[in-house]
């Protein structure tokens, strides 16, 4: 399918909205796997494609009441992480919120630091009321671990990349995303709304059926399955995020020309020719029109895409994520 894409704009400018997502991992039968969901086929925003659960940073989570919950992490500490000036927190406590509200996974813990489990069917149940009530903005996740007596545990919550929403695009975000073990004691149960399925894969699974067409999945999404693929087991891939040294922002533009529509990477030779405004395009590829390099950059056998760089640092992808494997390595292609 042909996209044609104006990238002279269309007059409205679209707003960076800060979001955040977590990839959740569990050591399976056959190795490391990751919780993904599958976007509403209807939805106006990448309908179709493989996710890790994750959204919009709501004010609430941000709010005074939440930072006296949370152990191992303070505003002050998640800000200078985020080269924020404050309210750094928020984004981690966003991603567990949208676990929540998408799959209905909730890592946290009680006061005594027993996990959250839901084992007995009567707090399964409880916790289902409590996730309709978040969901439906009917009350704050703050309240519901002021009701329960919970805290968030967040020491183990890592953050390993940072991608923006190319200019051009109808809606654009700031994500932040982390890294976490899974919570044992539950099982991921998709809204049927915003997400249509759960689903846990091994990255390099997740890879070969995306190089294949049978499971899409954004640039982003790519790059932080590619990083997970270096780790044999969970601890593996928590212990190489623990000791990643920085978190670079990847911003990656879109390019309208003979080749086609193509992402470009900083660094890209193409990269200062690409759109920079603030402005919507007007259109957009849906995630089954992007069938190109850049676009599926890093899939396992794809073709090398435009924009191959090195970071220069050690355990950081040219594509934003942490080598999540325990080894120095030299950046990837995008």
């Amino acid at each position: 399918m042909s996209v044609n894409i104006d990238t002279t704009g269309n007059g409205e400018s679209v707003p960076i909205r800060p979001a955040a997502t977590v990839m959740l991992v569990r050591d399976g039968e056959q190795g490391l796997e990751v919780c993904m969901l599958r976007r509403n086929l209807n939805s106006d925003f990448v309908g179709g494609a493989y996710v890790f659960p994750g959204g919009g940073v709501d004010p609430a989570d941000g709010e005074p009441e939440v930072e006296p919950l949370c152990d191992g992490l303070t505003d002050a500490e998640a800000s200078a992480m985020l080269k924020l000036p404050g309210n750094g927190l928020a984004f981690w406590i966003a991603a567990i919120r949208e676990t929540f509200e998408e799959a209905g996974l909730l890592p946290a813990r009680w006061a005594d630091g027993s996990p959250l489990r839901f084992d007995d069917p009567v707090v399964a149940e409880r916790f289902v009321e409590h996730r309709r009530g978040v969901d439906q903005r009917e009350r704050r996740l703050v309240d519901v671990f002021v009701e329960e007596g919970l805290r968030f545990e967040l020491g183990d919550m890592h953050y390993v990349s940072h991608w923006v929403t190319p200019a051009g695009a109808p809606r654009r975000y700031d994500t932040r995303f982390f890294l976490a073990a899974a919570p044992g004691g539950q099982k991921p149960v998709h809204d049927d709304r915003e997400v249509i399925a759960a689903r846990w894969i091994r990255p390099d699974d997740a890879l070969e059926a995306h190089a294949a067409g049978t499971y899409s999945m954004l640039p982003p999404t790519v790059a932080n399955v590619r990083s997970l693929s270096r780790s044999a087991t969970v601890a593996d891939a928590l212990a190489a995020a623990a000791a990643l040294p920085e978190v670079p922002p990847m911003v990656p533009r879109v390019l309208n020309d003979e080749a086609g529509v193509r992402i470009v990477m900083p660094g890209d030779p193409d990269y200062e020719k690409a759109y920079a405004g603030d402005e919507s395009l007007g259109s957009w590829p849906g995630v089954g029109d992007r069938g190109g390099p850049a676009w599926n950059a890093g899939a396992a056998g794809a073709p090398r895409a435009t924009g191959e760089h090195h970071v220069g640092m050690p355990e950081v992808d040219a594509v934003g994520g942490a080598h999540l494997s325990g080894a120095t390595s030299d950046a990837e292609p995008t």
